[in-house]
Parts: structure tokens; C-alpha cells; sequence
């Protein structure tokens, strides 16, 4: 057996392991509206409003700052749905049931999660701008990801490919915009 097959099965025995923890447990009713509006939050209405706003009222820096984070969501978004139809990898939920989640997944395939791509990205790129807004952000970006994984959308490794990855986009981002001299 080939290290990447070993390493691939230790990831999938740990993924399948908190999947069944995550689709079993009864969560507290606080925590379930927490993670349900989490997850609504990451659909892409949160990242629309925000980029009107700081368009609005974002001050000089505003162009750079919605023209990075939308940089990165759009690349983001080619690179998710690139990986998802290569991976074909089932979702969690098409394993076993949740039992009390109801939320259905927008596409079919699970890796990476592109909802934890796109919050960490724009969370990194924002909070390169507004330094004040890092706290929340990335409070934000990670109780989405952690929402994926809590409603049976998304496998753990997933998620932690999707932080990568939103990061790896965020920075590449951010230098790009300043490369070109508009930061």
C-alpha cells in the first residue's frame, strides 16, 4: 500500500469518525439556530452586503478592498467547482442522516467546501483593509466552517482544505492589487 493511500485512509477514517459524532449529536437549540444561520450566512448574500456597504461607506480604500475580496471569491468559486467535479467525493449527509438538520446541500459533491473558501478569503482580504473588522471576520469565516461540518454538508478535511485554500487566494489577492500598484 502506497503512503497516499494510507494517509487518504487515516484522513477518511477521522472524517467518517466526526461525521458520525457531528450527525448524532442532539445540539443545545442555541447552538443549532447559531450554526443553521452560520451556514445561511456563508451563502453569499453576507459577502454581496458587505461589499455594498464598504462601497458605500468602506472610505479611499474601498475600491481595492471590494475589488481584492471579489478577486478572490470569483477565483475561489472556478477553483471550488474545478476540485468538486475532479474529487467526486460524496457528502457526509449522503452517508447518514443528520439528526436534526434539514438543510440541504447546494451541490453534490463535498470537497473542499466552498462556503469556508470564500469566508476565509474575503475574511482575510477585508481584515487587510480594515484592520478592526479582523475579529469579527474571522469569527465569521470560522463559524461557517465549523457550520459545514456540524449540519453534515462537509467532511472535517474539507473544511480545512477550504481554510487553506481561502487563505492561499486571500493572500494571493492581496498581492496581486498591490503588485499592480492599487494598494
Amino acid at each position: 500500500m502506497t503512503v497516499t493511500r494510507m494517509l487518504w485512509g487515516f484522513i477518511e477514517n477521522r472524517d467518517h469518525r466526526v461525521m458520525r459524532q457531528m450527525n448524532r449529536w442532539r445540539a443545545p437549540r442555541w447552538f443549532r439556530v447559531w450554526m443553521i444561520l452560520s451556514t445561511r450566512l456563508g451563502d453569499g448574500w453576507l459577502w454581496y452586503g458587505a461589499g455594498i456597504m464598504l462601497l458605500a461607506w468602506g472610505g479611499p480604500q474601498r475600491l481595492a478592498a471590494v475589488g481584492a475580496a471579489g478577486s478572490a471569491a470569483l477565483v475561489g468559486v472556478l477553483i471550488f467547482k474545478a476540485l468538486k467535479h475532479l474529487s467526486h467525493r460524496m457528502r457526509p449527509c449522503q452517508f447518514e442522516p443528520h439528526c436534526w438538520s434539514k438543510v440541504l446541500p447546494p451541490d453534490k459533491f463535498s470537497f473542499p467546501s466552498g462556503h469556508t473558501m470564500t469566508a476565509f478569503s474575503i475574511a482575510l482580504v477585508l481584515s487587510y483593509f480594515y484592520p478592526a473588522l479582523e475579529g469579527m471576520l474571522f469569527f465569521l469565516a470560522i463559524s461557517i466552517g465549523f457550520s459545514r461540518i456540524v449540519l453534515g454538508m462537509h467532511f472535517l478535511s474539507d473544511v480545512l482544505a477550504g481554510v487553506v485554500l481561502g487563505v492561499a487566494l486571500g493572500c494571493a489577492s492581496i498581492t496581486t492589487f498591490a503588485s499592480l500598484g492599487w494598494i
